[in-house]
């Protein structure tokens, strides 16, 4: 059984990890282009066994407890995973974070995946309301949370894989705003 639901949009199959997503999330994510936006917390250069550990570490031990992450598959290649979206429960001070493949940038495809995410979190989970986190300059992340319906919060000193980003864009959701977006 899932310990997450799955989700259908328009192009995309939100759906759970699984060991047999290890190479193509490698292909995908181990690229500086990609991972330059994230956490410092990510280690660059990325380690070898580095995503191994991850999904089998912290994702799969820990899907449906507080922390949920989907990996995002086209429709038309529902075998290979692109990006994901983790959702998580406690905030440092995010509630949320993803990633996409560089060669799927640009096509609306962030933008789409979280919309499911963001109702499941206040539907399903009962979150009041969720923190988004960018590094000022990310436009792109940007743009995501204000087609969602984000409102910019702060900026505020952040920690970054490149180091040319020295600050974070907070922004928040509310359950009452989403509700106001929704058609």
């Amino acid at each position: 059984m899932n310990a997450i639901p799955k989700f259908e949009t328009t192009r995309l199959s939100l759906k759970e990890i699984t060991l047999e997503n290890i190479p193509a999330y490698k292909k995908h994510f181990v690229d500086y282009d990609v991972i330059r936006f994230l956490s410092s917390a990510v280690p660059w250069p990325y380690p070898e066994n580095g995503i191994e550990d991850f999904v089998t570490n912290v994702i799969i031990p820990n899907q449906g407890k507080n922390r949920w992450v989907w990996g995002i598959f086209l429709k038309s290649n529902p075998e290979e995973l692109i990006g994901c979206i983790d959702l998580w429960r406690e905030g440092k001070p995010e509630n949320r974070g993803f990633w996409l493949g560089k060669k799927f940038w640009n096509k609306g495809i962030i933008t789409e995946a979280v919309i499911p995410i963001i109702d499941y979190a206040f539907k399903e989970l009962n979150f009041k309301k969720l923190i988004f986190a960018n590094a000022v300059g990310n436009i792109a992340s940007r743009k995501i949370k204000e087609k969602t319906g984000c409102k910019l919060l702060e900026i505020q000193k952040g920690n970054f894989v490149s180091s040319e980003f020295t600050h974070q864009e907070i922004w928040e959701l509310t359950h009452d705003e989403w509700k106001k977006k929704l058609p």
